[in-house]
């Protein structure tokens, strides 16, 4: 693996979960392939969970980790090629790109959509820039149309509580008071459908995801059947995607909040979020609380899955 953005990266997903569970069970074997290797983190927002898990995932496999936040402690980076930089960004990405790529030997890059233009977005100009002027592997911490690390801790998760081979997994949309980008319910929807589970998405009208990353899961406006028998519900609000609404909020219908009277319809469902949660906005204090919440257990395989990822792309270096 040189670049890791999305599912298709990662190869045969059974394999996959294979090595990622080896990770699990054995974090510091493989140190000596990241001895004297320098990770870069680059983050243009904010984080928590990807920040914390994928240094802990870097220094497990022996690496030396380097952190920049843009626009804190750094230069603001223009992105557009042909602007006149008579503005507040001194600097300019395709000369800071090749300066980071020769100060370290891995890259790991986090850029949200700006829900400014939707072409711009979807054409992952910022983290394509970097996979073109590195020089050296990148890998996505979330980009503007997905979110992989996240995704594949999700599938980690899954199959370390599933009861049954293909269980039906409920993506469901939530209210909250901001427009969030739609990387989170695209990967997931990536990852599920390539796992092959029964998947469903649900969501008012509106809302619907571009359709590379709905694929062949079933899209049920009403909340309730499409809760019916579900293993798992993994909750997550974003905005609308479609044109001409585009980044917009179009409800805050507190209905589709997660509470136990929709938790009941299932089949005893774990509950899943990718953090952080507006609580009794995406999901009550009760669901959250739960023995049926698997918030935690799936934050702390963020760095089961940015550990696999990493060990793989040193791997690959190692061919060379």
């Amino acid at each position: 693996m040189k670049n890791f953005t999305s599912v298709g990266d990662i190869g045969d997903l059974k394999v996959a979960l294979e090595k990622a569970k080896y990770v699990k069970e054995n974090p510091f074997a493989d140190q000596e392939l990241g001895k004297n290797k320098a990770l870069m983190l680059i983050f243009f927002n904010s984080s928590l969970r990807t920040r914390l898990s994928t240094q802990k995932a870097g220094m497990n496999l022996g690496m030396n980790v380097m952190v920049l936040d843009i626009n804190q402690g750094a230069w603001k980076l223009e992105t557009e090629r042909g602007v006149i930089m008579d503005g507040d960004k001194p600097e300019h990405i395709l000369e800071a790109i090749p300066v980071m790529g020769s100060y370290c030997d891995v890259i790991g890059v986090r850029s949200f959509a700006q829900f400014e233009n939707k072409v711009y977005d979807y054409n992952e100009v910022i983290l394509n820039q970097f996979i073109q002027y590195s020089g050296k592997p990148v890998f996505s911490m979330e980009a503007a149309t997905r979110h992989p690390l996240q995704s594949f801790a999700d599938l980690i998760t899954i199959e370390e509580y599933k009861k049954k081979t293909r269980p039906k997994v409920v993506l469901t949309w939530a209210p909250h008071p901001r427009a969030l980008p739609q990387a989170v319910p695209n990967s997931f929807a990536e990852w599920m459908n390539a796992a092959g589970y029964e998947f469903v998405i649900t969501h008012p009208e509106g809302y619907e995801l571009d359709e590379q990353f709905v694929g062949n899961a079933v899209v049920e406006y009403d909340k309730e059947k499409a809760y019916k028998d579900a293993d798992f519900i993994y909750a997550k609000n974003w905005a609308a995607y479609q044109d001409p609404n585009y980044g917009k909020i179009l409800s805050t219908d507190r209905s589709w909040t997660v509470d136990s009277a929709k938790m009941a319809l299932t089949n005893d469902a774990y509950f899943m979020h990718c953090l952080p949660v507006r609580r009794n906005m995406i999901v009550t204090d009760e669901v959250i609380e739960s023995k049926q919440s698997l918030v935690i257990p799936e934050a702390a395989n963020r760095v089961v899955s940015a550990q696999t990822v990493l060990k793989e792309i040193l791997l690959e270096m190692r061919k060379k």
